[in-house]
């Protein structure tokens, strides 16, 4: 568990819960998913104290919850943002046991394309109080201490701890509202980080799909790659219609008296809207990439199926040289006493002219046609 007090001045990272309410700024309890189960106690009695308020028994259930799906809910006092991040596995440890959801990601993960194995969409829970913003990760969640190093990187220098002076354009987060999406944000981001690395493998099925020689292709991986697609599709639309929720109901608050209020409200607004427009990408891109593959699919059987009719119209094209050949070695094969060129002495070399003249002739009719050409790519 990490705690953080920020305020207009920097951010610090607490030792402890809060036991009253911050005289500036807003607290920041980030835990994972274990940790939250095992100390709901404490963490609701820090709530209790530090907001007056305490979480819900159902959205309790719903932050340790590692199957549910992108939500947004909300109460009179706070409200609940549940996010399934989009993240490679190899930077996050794995769930415990434990969870319900450890088994059917375990076997997910196992099966399909290697890009797609390592995308791990655990969910992320957001409670949101007016002073104090708890958030609910997987174990070891790499984007809660990716964040975590970002925010005390941008608080101001201490030459007393030896402290870097904070990054350039740095701001800290105004409210526990602001930091969530920036939260979010970045999960969104590390999807669309993963695209060109998730396009390449997909590209390089296309031009095995595509190849007419090719006699092996793994349609297992494939109809696993469209699955995995299918289920990423359908996480960005609860992704989409979480946030959007979310904007709806920002709307609906109060218009605050002072024009910095007024000022942070709109910002929230900016940072909401920005956040389903990255989304929306995400939506677009792996709406492309199931497009993509369903048309590699397709035009595999059609290359087959021109690879096939190139072979039989070879084969046609061969078999309508030999049919003459055939009726003349037929004719001559017949029991008549007289057959004309039967008895003469160079009958059989007539019958052998007559036979190669006539494949020649057949041969050259249909190269010219293109019966008998090499197509290309073949």
């Amino acid at each position: 568990m990490r705690i953080f007090h920020i305020h207009s001045g920097g951010a610090i990272e607490l030792s402890a819960l809060p036991s009253q309410p911050p005289s500036q700024g807003f607290f920041w309890v980030a835990c994972a998913r274990t940790t939250f189960g095992a100390q709901l106690g404490q963490i609701q009695a820090a709530l209790q104290a530090s907001t007056g308020q305490q979480l819900v028994d159902l959205h309790v259930s719903d932050l340790l919850n590692a199957q549910l799906p992108s939500r947004y809910d909300y109460t009179s006092q706070y409200d609940l943002m549940v996010f399934r991040r989009l993240a490679t596995l190899h930077s996050d440890a794995p769930e415990p046991a434990a969870q319900s959801d450890a088994p059917t990601n375990a076997a997910r993960k196992r099966s399909g394309p290697p890009v797609l194995r390592r995308i791990d969409t655990s969910p992320v829970g957001f409670a949101l109080f007016d002073q104090v913003l708890l958030s609910v990760h997987p174990t070891d969640c790499a984007v809660r201490d990716a964040y975590a190093a970002r925010l005390m990187a941008a608080a101001p220098s201490d030459p007393r701890e030896g402290r870097a002076s904070p990054a350039p354009g740095a701001r800290q987060p105004s409210s526990p509202p602001d930091l969530m999406l920036r939260v979010v944000n970045l999960m969104v981001d590390g999807y669309l980080d993963l695209r060109r690395e998730l396009t390449r493998q997909l590209d390089h099925w296309q031009t095995e799909l595509l190849k007419p020689r090719s006699r092996y292709v793994n349609w297992n991986s494939l109809l696993e790659a469209r699955l995995s697609l299918h289920q990423l599709d359908d996480i960005c639309e609860d992704q989409r219609t979480a946030v959007q929720n979310w904007i709806d109901a920002l709307e609906t608050w109060a218009v605050p008296e002072s024009s910095a209020g007024q000022r942070d409200l709109d910002l929230l607004k900016v940072r909401s809207r920005d956040v389903l427009e990255h989304i929306e990408r995400v939506v677009h891109h792996v709406r492309r990439l199931e497009q993509s593959t369903e048309t590699a699919v397709q035009m595999h059987f059609s290359v087959q199926s021109n690879r096939t009719n190139d072979i039989m119209r070879t084969l046609t094209a061969l078999t309508a040289v030999f049919l003459p050949l055939n009726l003349i070695a037929g004719i001559f094969g017949m029991n008549f006493e007289f057959i004309p060129l039967v008895h003469k002495a160079d009958g059989f070399w007539w019958a052998m002219g007559s036979m190669v003249f006539i494949a020649v002739a057949l041969v050259a009719l249909f190269w010219r046609k293109r019966y008998l050409a090499r197509t290309s790519g073949q």
